[in-house]
Parts: structure tokens; sequence; C-alpha cells
């Protein structure tokens, strides 16, 4: 598994706060991304401030989760940036906090014109599936990307060899 650099890690803080994966958002998750040959994971371990029902996770957590690495699968699959087009989330089973750290998967299932189709899953502790998306991103081509939203080239997601 190859751990994914996060290029953005020296902007401003004021031009880099994303709830996801930003160092410098205190509120923020800060997640880190690993490429596992055929998409992306990262773990995480829920917090009791992140729960909907008594020790379950919001389901607007896991949505948001699965959005970001979405959002990652982009820039590293798609070597561009986007925004989301759509978010279909299934809850198959309760994500309970106190089950500890969770793993987050992204994969890249179709990618044309200016669209991605992403696979996501969130699995608890025990490796279960407790919730899946499919999202839809909207992506830029790679010009607007480096121009507009600072995207820095694929390169830099990866060390070198």
């Amino acid at each position: 598994m190859k751990k994914i650099i996060n290029p953005f890690v020296g902007f401003p803080e004021e031009d880099y706060h994303c709830i996801g994966c930003s160092p410098h958002n205190k509120s923020g998750l800060n997640l880190q991304f690993f490429d596992n040959g055929e998409g992306l994971e990262t773990s995480w371990n829920p917090e009791n401030k992140y729960m909907g029902y008594k020790n379950v996770l919001h389901g607007g957590m896991q949505a948001l989760l699965m959005d970001e690495i979405g959002g990652w699968v982009v820039y590293t699959k798609c070597f561009t940036t986007g925004v989301t087009s759509e978010l279909n989330v299934k809850y198959l089973r309760p994500l309970y906090i106190s089950s500890g750290e969770i793993k987050i998967t992204g994969k890249l299932i179709h990618f044309e014109g200016n669209f991605a189709k992403i696979e996501c899953g969130i699995y608890n502790a025990d490796g279960k599936k407790c919730s899946t998306a499919e999202v839809i991103y909207y992506c830029f081509p790679e010009k607007i990307s480096v121009k507009k939203y600072h995207y820095p080239g694929i390169e830099a997601f990866y060390e070198k060899e």
C-alpha cells in the first residue's frame, strides 16, 4: 500500500481548511489516504461528538467520509479536481462508535467525459460493511483544476520511486 501525500498541507490555513483532510481544521477529521492498488482507503476512529443515536455514528458523518474519499479518488485516479454531483448512500447496519477504528474505501468505477462514478464503503472494526455510497463527481478539465483549484498534478500525490 502506498501512502498518498497531501500536497495541500503547505497552503496557508485560510486557503485550506477542509473538514475531511486539513490538519489546520481543529474540528476536522485530518484523514490520510493510502492507495491499495484498486482504489484508496483510510481509517478513522470515531468519537462520541459525531454520534447520532446513542453509540451510533451519525449518517451525515458517514456520508461526509465517503464524499471525502471520493474526492481523493478524483485527485489520484482521474488526475484532476471535481465537485460532488450526486451522493447516494445506503446504510446497511449501525456503525457503533464504541467498536473502534473504521475503514473507509473508495474505488473508481467509471470515468467518461466530465463525470466520475466512485464506489465507496465504510467497514466497522470487525470488517463488516456498514454503509456504501455511489458518488458521482463532476470533474473539471485539468487546466481549470490547476488554475482555479490549485491541482498540483498527479506526481504531487505519490513519493518518487
